[in-house]
């Protein structure tokens, strides 16, 4: 599903990309595509009176001499949807369903623009779990792509292209081989100021591939690394059999949450269905089910329990009639929690959730529960169905699960896999709010030779505590992970200077030479440290995590027990003569 992330995490905030209603086309096309952002709000006096998209630039007639020239108030999208900062982002993407829309306008509580949030927002900021459920590329791959002929006039591809709802058409052309054509490359087009040309040379070109049984999620990464919208998804005798982009991505997990919604009503519908059928069998399978059963009238007082139910809660049968099910209630959920899950059953008429509830012994379970409305033929609600089963060991076991697969079993800090996810968004996060980020590649001096000669155990004892020492020196949102053996890396992200990463990375240092006291021993240790930072030519996780991993072997040959960053070829010349240069590139000692 989608993460339960709020719309005032995704969006773009500050100054909007903004135009007076007497803007030209061209010029606010020009705009967009100095920025590239896919649309540009039209305001006058503070108050936003339209949008204008790249999907309404499909709609410029460039037959007109004159088009480029008109007010873009006469081509923008109006009234704009506006979206509360504090929506969650499952809202936001049902919203974006239902209305067709691609971008919203966020207020804060004033009613005051607070942002803009996009599909590709939420595409990016869905985490990875989406994307292992869906699998492949094929997975979010609808149909075959709009083709369009490259003789054909850039009027009428862009009409195509509306009229197909398309956000990108495949051109082919004879000449000059495949090539794309993007809402964006319309944009930028009409920047230009260009005509009604033959839109085979407009174009662009290579065309970028993906291959169906990719992962989604290589397809995703591909896009943001490249800064595209959309990959061309080919089969295995290299035909182009669809178009993948973030839009897609994201209807694709939508459509899994419908289809779980949808399994849960027809699951409903089946129970209730057979025990019209058939009372006898009905009550025999609710006498054997392994799921606990409750009935309430429409005033939530149980009429009803079977024998499971007495299992889960501890409570019989006569002790629970005539009351209501506040009974269980274990006082983890607030008013706000029951409230929505009344007004669902009001709306839906059934709600499924997750919920702690009390046992008679007084211990508290985690129970997954199904409740469903049963009315009369005029639809008016006379009991409540309600069907749970105790989930606390399951939910223990995907913890641990969880905690295997993302964090370290000795230290109990992230791993490498959740390392370069965190790593990634810091990244993106870095990108767009234009602070800086810092990576430290962390090497333990001699644990080798403490582990050869003293034990694993006590190896183990020393990594335990450094990892201690150093969760002291960092700040809340920094991570600490361990790579496996000695190796660590931290990141750093919102810094100002490098100045900083380093005084982070003395503090460490400084921190572990501290004797350690383990079983009798006193320890004296060192760590060598490599520095990398992000920058416009240094903005990959590979890259930066290379670098940091070169400064650290620098700042070994040096001696050992010491901090290394990682510079340019320039700054390499105004060093010091104890400098020295790793194999990756020249690196600055401290």
């Amino acid at each position: 599903m989608v993460p339960q992330l709020l719309v005032s995490r995704l969006m773009h905030s500050g100054v909007l990309l903004h135009c007076d209603p007497d803007t030209t086309i061209a010029t606010a096309a020009a705009m967009m595509a100095e920025r590239s952002v896919s649309s540009i709000f039209v305001i006058r006096n503070d108050d936003v009176l339209g949008i204008w998209t790249e999907r309404d630039a499909l709609g410029i007639d460039f037959t007109s001499s004159s088009i480029f020239a008109q007010p873009v108030s006469s081509v923008m999208s109006s009234p704009v949807i506006s979206v509360p900062t504090d929506m969650p982002m499952q809202e936001a993407a049902v919203k974006f369903r239902e209305t067709g829309k691609r971008h919203f306008l966020v207020v804060d509580a004033d009613g005051k623009a607070a942002g803009i949030l996009s599909q590709t927002d939420m595409a990016i900021n869905q985490g990875i779990e989406p994307y292992l459920r869906l699998r492949d590329v094929r997975s979010a791959t609808a149909t075959m792509p709009l083709s369009i002929s490259g003789d054909k006039t850039l009027a009428e591809a862009a009409a195509s292209m509306y009229k197909n709802c398309a956000h990108a058409a495949i051109i082919d052309c004879e000449k000059l081989g495949l090539g794309i054509l993007t809402e964006r490359d319309i944009v930028r087009l009409i920047s230009r100021n260009t005509g009604n040309e033959v839109v085979g040379p407009l174009a662009s070109r290579p065309l970028i591939t993906v291959h169906e049984d990719d992962p989604l999620i290589h397809a995703r990464d591909r896009l943001i690394n490249l800064r595209i919208r959309n990959l061309a998804v080919v089969d295995d005798n290299n035909q182009v059999i669809g178009l993948v982009g973030f839009g897609q991505m994201l209807a694709g997990v939508e459509q899994l949450y419908t289809q779980d919604l949808r399994a849960a009503l027809e699951q409903r519908d089946s129970a209730l269905a057979q025990s019209r059928r058939t009372l006898q069998l009905a009550e025999r399978v609710i006498a054997s089910s392994l799921e606990g059963i409750m009935i309430t009238d429409a005033k939530s007082r149980i009429e009803f329990t079977n024998p499971m139910f007495t299992q889960l809660t501890g409570y019989n049968a006569d002790e629970v009639i005539g009351k209501t099910p506040a009974l269980f209630s274990s006082g983890r959920h607030d008013k706000a929690f029951y409230d929505q899950m009344w007004q669902a059953l009001a709306r839906e008429g059934v709600w499924r959730g997750e919920i702690w509830n009390r046992r008679k012994t007084g211990e508290l379970y985690l129970e997954l529960l199904t409740i469903t409305a049963v009315t009369d033929d005029n639809d008016i609600i006379t009991h409540y169905a309600a069907l749970f089963t105790d989930i606390t060991q399951n939910r223990r076991n995907e913890e641990r699960i969880r905690q295997l697969a993302y964090y370290d079993a000795l230290t109990g800090i992230p791993n490498r896999r959740l390392m370069e996810d965190r790593l990634e968004q810091a990244i993106r996060q870095t990108h767009r709010n234009r602070l800086g980020l810092a990576v430290l590649f962390i090497d333990l001096d001699h644990f080798k030779q403490i582990n050869d000669t003293l034990g694993h155990h006590v190896g183990d004892s020393l990594l335990l505590q450094f990892t201690e020492r150093a969760q002291t020196c960092l700040r809340e949102g920094d991570t600490l992970a361990r790579l496996g053996g000695d190796e660590f890396v931290v990141i750093l992200p919102e810094l100002n200077s490098s100045e900083a990463a380093q005084m982070i990375a003395q503090r460490l240092l400084d921190k572990h030479r501290e004797d350690y006291q383990i079983d009798g021993h006193t320890l004296s240790a060192g760590a060598s440290v490599g520095i990398s930072l992000y920058s416009n030519e240094v903005d990959t996780a590979r890259q930066l995590l290379e670098r940091a991993d070169a400064a650290m072997y620098t700042a070994k040959r040096a001696g050992r027990n010491a901090i290394c960053l990682f510079t340019d070829a320039e700054s390499q010349k105004n060093e010091t003569s104890g400098q020295t240069a790793s194999a990756h590139g020249p690196a600055a000692l401290f």
